[in-house]
């Protein structure tokens, strides 16, 4: 066997590898093995193979950490429930500032922050959602 082909076998474990972890590093690395092949099969010396496999394998993993680094920080999309406005039904607990309200025909938890204490009919508005629990409010944002 020829060293270009461990090249090609090193990038598709690589690749089989990657299908388990879903990180894109390992894509990045099976990548640069497999031009580290494709190089050698090409003709160039093993000293190519690995100068051009290494290359890429540092700048593929450069850009997959930038890339992962801007969509960790990218802003959240705005949630077309703020805004939106709720019925107050009942208190789960008035102390906590729990509740439930009736909104888009179902039964919604809600966190009130309300100046006065709504009473049952009161329709407040929707400030923040945080999963299925809905910050609500007298005022609309």
């Amino acid at each position: 066997m020829q060293i270009y082909h461990y090249w090609l076998i090193a990038g598709i474990a690589l690749f089989i590898v990657e299908m388990l972890t879903g990180t894109f590093f390992l894509l990045v690395l099976g990548v640069a093995a497999m031009a580290g092949g494709v190089t050698g099969w090409l003709g160039g010396g093993f000293w190519l193979q690995a100068c051009v496999a290494s290359l890429l394998a540092v700048i593929g993993v450069i850009l997959v950490h930038n890339y992962r680094h801007r969509a960790a920080h990218a802003p959240a999309m705005a949630s077309f429930d703020v805004g939106q406005p709720v019925t107050f039904e009942q208190w789960v607990s008035q102390n906590d500032g729990m509740a439930r309200v009736n909104y888009r025909g179902t039964t919604w938890d809600a966190r009130v922050s309300a100046g006065q204490p709504p009473t049952p009919g009161t329709i407040l508005y929707i400030q923040a959602v945080e999963g299925s629990l809905l910050n609500i409010s007298d005022v609309r944002p």
